[in-house]
């Protein structure tokens, strides 16, 4: 209990759990609930679903794993007995036979109180209305006398329609001191911004100031970048916490003119091509350390993506768990071999060069009476892609480290990359960043490295790689531009076909030749089939290949680039509206 009625001391536990793995997130719990209750608190918030770990996909419909989060959840309860602060948790909940996105209130040895998410999210990476029941919207519960609400993540997000509760405001209604709001949020670029404009929002038009609580880390293609913050009623930021790492801070609240108001430590958050790079970090480093791989390893060609994702597996991992093999052949030059080992050793990795001329001419060789009287194509291009692919594997399975593979957001995008060769791999840190953003990504990285990385500071990608025209080398002076227009010209296009779905009337009229347009929208749809079979890697735009967009393989449909037609209101009867009389007798 606190000193008086008029104060309330609340800790922030802004901590990376691990999906499934419900004994090791409940030992966080209990440290962060040690930490509070020897910073006097009256109260630990852990985020969404943390005993869970978020997103849990379809593992949470499993009785077994439901069983053992409220298993979980019953045994930290009982521990509260011990006079130390209540706790506010993030579960799966079975109640009369449904499944809830629930929080749980754990206090004097018992669970005090369940509160139930009402507006479940249904777009871009979430499909919570398949795995879970809405909740009803109900009151705030009571802690030391405080009377907290409790909107679960989406229930901020939402102005009450037909189909969505208005959470916050039913809250206000019953009184609630203070809203405390547990998330599972995932990074994307700019994110912060729209976070705080919601924020805003509910705190304006409830009056009651509110604590933003994010959760920290990688989960497959997702990074929680936390950032968790709170604002005072009158819109003052109370609090601020460090991205892309975990921290608990105490945060103590005073009761003033009838409200409540805390000041604590505001840290710096990180945005655009900081926030973008950190998230590659964070989500390399926890998906080789959840999933138990001792180390990782990568082609090094003397180019820039690689050299990028090398640079990012060195600042997550540590220079003694990442391995740079080089796999020249006849057309590799010398610059690219200069270039890679200057890179492995501005990064300390280790370092060795393989030459594929033996695999390559011994698979031509195979393949001289199936190809006999065919002239030499992309087909003898792509096996020395394969061929590098089979010994990255093979160094893979003998010594268990993961590859990474390095194709960037504008070759997924129009297929312009390898299936079986440099595609393979099992994880991408820069999936999802366009090519442009790669060279920027780079240059600063030269100039400034994220609070945490293991890497070196200073110039680590030596700058002739940035400086100089990309190419596969698969054949004699290649370079990409020989098959694709100039990046800023590509991701200009790719950037309005794939976040924005624009139409190619629109592309066209913003400035971009017609031809071009139409040429990378055809190698868009196409390449399909290859993005079905790319390894996994970090989310950092609003619409990513795999979770956010998600189109058939099989699909004749293609933009004619003609201008919309407005549709024909004649044809439409009332009937066609879906009005009520069609439907009666």
């Amino acid at each position: 209990m606190t000193e008086t009625a008029n104060q309330f001391t609340m800790t922030l536990a802004q901590l990376n759990p691990t999906v499934g793995d419900v004994e090791g997130n409940a030992a966080r719990a209990r440290a962060a609930r040690a930490k509070a209750r020897a910073d006097g608190a009256d109260l630990v918030v852990l985020p969404e679903l943390f005993i869970a770990g978020y997103p849990p996909e379809d593992l949470v419909l499993k009785p077994a794993f439901q069983s053992a989060c409220r298993a979980a959840i019953e045994s930290l309860a009982r521990e509260t007995a011990d006079g130390g602060p209540a706790v506010l948790i993030g579960s799966p909940w079975v109640e009369d036979g449904k499944l809830y996105n629930a929080c749980a209130l754990l206090d004097e040895g018992r669970i005090a109180a369940i509160r139930y998410k009402a507006n479940l999210p249904n777009y871009g990476v979430f499909d919570e209305k398949r795995l879970f029941a809405r909740g009803p919207a109900a009151g705030p519960v009571t802690i030391r006398g405080i009377r907290v609400g409790v909107p679960i993540c989406e229930d901020i997000w939402l102005e009450q329609s037909e189909e969505y509760e208005n959470v916050v405001e039913c809250l206000a209604e019953t009184g609630a001191e203070i809203l405390v709001v547990p998330n599972g949020s995932p990074y994307a670029r700019d994110k912060n911004d729209v976070r705080l404009s919601i924020a805003v929002a509910r705190v304006t038009e409830s009056g009651l100031p509110l604590v933003y609580l994010n959760q920290v880390g990688g989960q497959d293609e997702l990074v929680f970048d936390g950032a968790s913050f709170a604002l005072n009623a009158d819109l003052s930021v109370a609090a601020q916490l460090p991205g892309f790492c975990e921290a608990i801070t105490t945060l103590r609240w005073s009761r003033r003119d009838g409200g409540w108001r805390c000041s604590g430590p505001v840290a710096p958050v990180l945005d655009g091509d900081q926030g973008d790079y950190a998230a590659c970090v964070l989500g390399v480093r926890d998906y080789v350390g959840k999933n138990g791989f001792p180390g990782v390893l990568l082609g090094i060609s003397g180019g820039i993506d690689s050299a990028l994702c090398a640079a990012i597996a060195v600042d997550a991992l540590g220079a003694e768990r990442v391995r740079g093999v080089m796999l020249p052949f006849r057309f590799t030059a010398q610059v690219s071999l200069d270039d890679a080992a200057r890179l492995a050793g501005a990064l300390g990795i280790r370092y060795e060069v393989l030459p594929i001329a033996p695999a390559v001419n011994g698979l031509e060789e195979i393949l001289s009476g199936a190809f006999a009287g065919l002239p030499r194509d992309i087909t003898e291009e792509n096996l020395q892609a394969r061929a590098r692919g089979t010994l990255l594997m093979a160094i893979s399975n003998k010594s268990g480290a993961m590859v990474v593979t390095t194709g960037n957001k504008s070759e997924m995008s129009v297929g312009y990359a390898t299936l079986y060769g440099d595609m393979n791999g099992g994880y991408n840190p820069i999936k999802d960043i366009y090519k442009t953003e790669v060279f920027r990504l780079s240059s600063l990285r030269n100039a400034w490295k994220p609070q945490g990385a293991l890497g070196p500071s200073g110039e680590v990608i030596p700058v002739n790689i940035i400086a100089r025209p990309p190419t596969a080398e698969l054949r004699e002076n290649q370079t990409d531009q020989d098959s694709l227009p100039p990046y800023d010209m590509l991701d200009g296009i790719l950037e309005r076909l794939v976040e924005r779905e624009q139409p190619l009337a629109s592309i066209v009229a913003a400035g971009f030749d017609r031809e071009v347009v139409a040429r990378i929208d055809r190698l868009l749809n196409i390449a399909e089939y290859k993005r079905r079979q790319a390894a996994p890697g970090v989310k950092v735009t609003s619409r990513n290949f795999g979770r956010d967009r998600r189109y058939p393989i099989t699909n004749r449909f293609r933009d004619s680039g003609k201008p919309l037609p407005e549709p024909d209101q004649a044809l439409l009867s009332r009937a066609g509206r879906g009005s009520a009389e069609a439907f009666e007798g």
